[in-house]
Order: C-alpha cells, then structure tokens, then sequence
C-alpha cells in the first residue's frame, strides 16, 4: 500500500483538500441566503440547480464508494498498481454530501418562493431522466461479474457531463437578460478558490508519489477542477466588465418585475 514520502507534502495536501472543502461547501450559502432575503429566486435558472443535484449525486456515489468499499479500492489497485493511492480523500466525501444536501434545500427554495414565470425546461428533464435511466442499466450490467469500479467510474463520468453542461443554461440566461441580478456572485467566487484548491491537492500528491496516475485515474475530479475555474471565469467575465450592476437602480425589485419572460420553448 502506498505510503506518503514527505510529511511536508502530505501536511500541505491536507490543507489543500480542506481548503477546497470548505470553500466549495461555502459557496453554496451565499445563494440560498441572497434567495432567503429576497424571498424570490427570479434569476437564478432552475436548470441549473436539476443538473447540479444530478451532478452532486453522482459524484457523491462515486467519491462514497471508492473511499469507503475495500473491494473497489481493491480493483482500483489491480488497474492502476498496488503502490497507487487512491485519489478520493475524506474532503471530497464530506462535500458531496453537503452540496447534495444544500441543492437540495436551494430546489425547496424554487417551491417555495416566488419564481416569477420560470420554469424547469423541458431539455433539463429529459437529460436527467436519461442519466439515471443509463445508471440503472449499467448498476445491472456490472452485478452479474462484481465490476464496481466500472460502475463508479459512470457515475464519475456522470458528474463530469453534468458539470460541463449544468452551467451553460445561467450563463446563457445572463447573456439574454444581460444582467446577473439573483445569481449570486459570491458563490462563483468561492467555486473558483475551490477549483484551484482542489487541482493542487491532486498536483501535491502527483508529486510526492512522482506519478500521474492521480490525475488520470480520477479524471472526474481533474476535469471538474478545470471546468469549473473555467466557467467561474466567464461568470466573473459577466458580473464585472460585460453586465455590471446599475448602482443607480432605485427600486432594483421593480427593475426585476420587469424582467421579459423566458421563450416559451423553455418552459414546461
């Protein structure tokens, strides 16, 4: 079993995994509290919130069960070698469970709140339908020979698809609105500290293990870093230089009433 070859490294890997944690889990709050003091979700796009409980249970199963099972960890070592660790720490479990359970809480806000004439789009249904319909199949297809880490590595795939696509439907909605007014710039700011943490505790184990298998035997974990600094970039790009707020706004939830209605091919 791999062991770690510096303890500076293995201390500063700690620091890297926890400040991914909790910057991650953080940017959640800023959200669901902007949501609580408006007691509206106007501007925040529902398909965005579907997609990412999809993406965060995925990677919840994942994460779980590569951490916990001794029998996946066991075929993991058989595919990558005995001397590999395994590239899941207990930061990465305890996000996965709180961001299911903090998007959770941000969809009974969209129940609960007003929400103006959005709607969840069919397109987003659709999607997640067939994600977990293609998860059934293969939880059937890898009991009959045990192939656990095959099927883990679905859901990893999973969570990746979910994470590139889940944040096209808010920025495409900032675009057309040009305006980020009830999307919560805190949370993208929080997400990008989360990212660049989260790929440096994967660069300091590389290095301290001088191998790369880290990055490509949990290739969810590398590109959900990547593309999420990369859409945290555009968000910011948005906020900032392309779609600014009006300071001189003085009643900004009239300004939000007034908002055009989503195209009806949006809607369900």
């Amino acid at each position: 079993m791999a062991s770690w070859n510096s303890t500076p490294l293995e201390v500063l890997y700690q620091i890297m995994g926890w400040t991914a944690f909790v910057s991650w889990s953080i940017s959640f709050y800023p959200q669901v509290i902007l949501n609580y003091r408006r007691k509206r979700v106007v501007g925040l796009n529902f398909d965005f919130v579907v997609l990412n409980l999809t993406k965060h249970s995925s990677y919840l199963v994942y994460n779980a069960t590569l951490y916990f099972s001794a029998a996946v960890r066991r075929q993991y070592r058989e595919k990558y070698g005995f001397r590999e660790m395994i590239p899941v720490a207990v930061n990465d479990v305890a996000f996965s469970v709180h961001a299911v359970l903090l998007t959770a809480i941000t969809l009974i806000q969209i129940a609960i709140y007003d929400r103006g004439n959005q709607k969840i789009s069919k397109i987003s249904l659709v999607i997640v339908s067939a994600v977990w319909l293609t998860a059934a199949v293969c939880f059937f297809i890898a009991l009959p020979k045990h192939s656990w880490l095959w099927l883990i590595s679905i859901f990893n795939s999973i969570q990746v698809l979910m994470t590139v696509i889940k944040y096209i439907p808010q920025a495409f909605m900032n675009f057309r609105r040009k305006s980020t007014d009830g999307f919560s710039i805190g949370n993208i700011l929080l997400d990008f500290l989360g990212g660049i943490t989260n790929y440096a505790q994967m660069a300091v184990q590389s290095i301290d293990q001088k191998s790369w298998v880290n990055f490509y035997g949990n290739i969810g974990k590398t590109l959900l870093s990547l593309v999420s600094i990369f859409f945290d970039l555009l968000f910011m790009l948005q906020h900032y230089v392309l779609f600014p707020a009006k300071k001189s706004s003085a009643n900004p939830e009239a300004s939000e009433d007034n908002e055009q209605p989503l195209p009806k091919s949006e809607e369900v």
